[in-house]
């Protein structure tokens, strides 16, 4: 854990617009560090009720020495005693003792507010005092840049973050657009974009199996992966989200912006050390190097979307059929797209990314898939799969597939797996993501160069799509995606 002491003598204060000097310069009367404000802007809303408060309520229960003065604010009327009731809501989605409830309770607010005015605005930061700030955006992405747009003409406190919520943008364009904009208003380390997918502990696992045994580090290129493919294939189906879904799809909410960065933590060059800045250069390197399979986005991708059938035992209606849909967006519901990382390590190893609603068969890993041995051996029987890794991102499992020998004759060989099965996460990935944001740490968040790469990769599958080049298959609800979809299942 990063430390929290003010005590750092010569080291730069790294937070807040026009912000200069050291630690040293600052009053050390106190022996702990102030408390930070975590503002969310949007506090009536799903987002925070459903995820935000109860990660809130995780990292709490897991690091109780923690201080933190939470403060919800939107345009809705909310009396103290709503909104405290609200936090103990959420807290209790996830079993929080009462203590913890009456820590997250401490000191709380709810004030009301229109952040699209500019005096609202500075009497929402200002009641929020001088201490560390962290404003948390649980908003639409085109109201969080009208309101960046705001601050950076008002006063902020000296130190102060912001959190910001996936897309950023809509396109390469608009992501560098948005960027530039928030560097009006804070330095770039002191923005945090949030990808809640960097705080699982089973992708942070992938750090430790990449570089803390030898087993896998010397075979983690392409002389002997054959292909990697990255899955999150789910159950569920629109669940009345179709007001923000419809108008991303699987493919702008899925791999465009968590199934890419996590294909970089699998793919990235050896880490001098656990530093945010040096993991973030590594993801940045291989987001660069990332280029559509033989360049073409009508041969790299595939996108289709679900027609009415059961799945997880509910009956689910056609897609265009869903309420709040327009069907003449003709937006996919499961999506798949192949890149290459044209570097040295991988050059040549197709990586397929797919994610998609209303499956029959939930799938949510990593498969690498190993080449076949140079030479057998004349007199073998040889298996009928390939070895691989399965890495399970929920729940968390890594097991390997091994070719040996098969019981009875000593010449017949078979496929044996060994698994492991994780332990279960300290908290949720709300509550870790958050955790590094209030320790002014950048680990688990997307950097402004990686959040402009993300659209960079997609953007030719994008236009492609949008001209009719991709056909849009069907496949209903309960199955496992249309028929001409091989994936390596055999090894999942």
């Amino acid at each position: 854990m990063p430390d929290r002491s003010p005590e750092r003598s010569g080291i730069p204060l790294p937070l807040g617009p026009q912000r200069s000097g050291t630690w040293d310069d600052l009053p050390m009367a106190a022996s702990t560090p102030p408390t930070t404000t975590l503002l969310i802007l949007g506090a009536g809303g799903d987002l925070t009720h459903r995820l935000l408060l109860p990660g809130i309520a995780t990292l709490l229960m897991a690091e109780r020495d923690r201080t933190l003065r939470i403060v919800g604010s939107d345009r809705v009327d909310m009396t103290a005693a709503d909104w405290r009731a609200r936090i103990k809501e959420s807290f209790a989605t996830v079993k929080a003792p009462a203590t913890v409830t009456r820590t997250g309770s401490r000191d709380t607010a709810y004030i009301k507010a229109d952040i699209l005015d500019p005096n609202s605005l500075q009497d929402l930061i200002s009641s929020c005092g001088d201490g560390p700030l962290v404003i948390f955006f649980a908003l639409p992405p085109s109201v969080t840049m009208k309101c960046c747009e705001l601050l950076q003409k008002i006063h902020l406190p000296h130190e102060t973050r912001l959190a910001l919520e996936k897309p950023f943008g809509t396109d390469f364009a608009s992501a560098r657009k948005f960027n530039d904009l928030l560097a009006r208003v804070v330095p770039e380390d002191s923005i945090y974009r949030i990808d809640h997918f960097l705080g699982v502990n089973t992708v942070l696992n992938l750090i430790g199996l990449r570089f803390a045994n030898r087993l896998f580090q010397p075979m983690w290129s392409n002389e002997h992966i054959e292909k990697v493919e990255v899955l999150y294939d789910e159950a569920l189906a629109l669940e009345g989200r179709a007001g923000y879904y419809d108008t991303a799809g699987a493919l702008r909410d899925m791999i465009q912006s968590h199934l890419i960065q996590v294909l970089a933590l699998f793919a990235m060059e050896s880490i001098a050390t656990l530093d945010a800045r040096e993991l973030q250069d590594q993801k940045a390197q291989v987001m660069r190097a990332m280029r559509l399979w033989n360049g073409d986005p009508v041969t790299a991708s595939r996108r289709a979307r679900y027609t009415k059938g059961t799945s997880d035992g509910r009956r689910i209606p056609d897609y265009i059929k869903e309420p709040g849909v327009d069907a003449s967006r003709l937006t996919e519901t499961l999506a798949e797209i192949t890149v290459e990382v044209a570097n040295n390590r991988w050059a040549g190893v197709p990586f397929t990314m797919r994610s998609g609603k209303a499956l029959g068969e939930v799938r949510k890993m990593i498969v690498v898939t190993f080449k076949d041995v140079a030479h057998l051996p004349h007199g073998f029987a040889g298996p009928s799969g390939s070895d691989t890794l399965v890495i399970g991102l929920k729940p968390g499992t890594v097991s390997l597939t091994l070719t040996m020998n098969a019981e009875g004759d000593p010449l017949d060989l078979e496929q044996k797996t060994l698994e492991a099965v994780l332990a279960p996460p300290r908290m949720q990935a709300y509550g870790e993501v958050l955790g590094q944001i209030l320790d002014g740490s950048q680990l688990l968040t997307v950097r402004g160069d990686s959040a402009e790469e993300c659209w960079r990769i997609v953007e030719p599958v994008l236009k492609a799509w949008a001209a009719d080049k991709v056909p849009m298959e069907t496949y209903a609800a309960g199955s496992r995606g249309p028929r001409n979809w091989a994936t390596s299942r055999e090894h999942v």
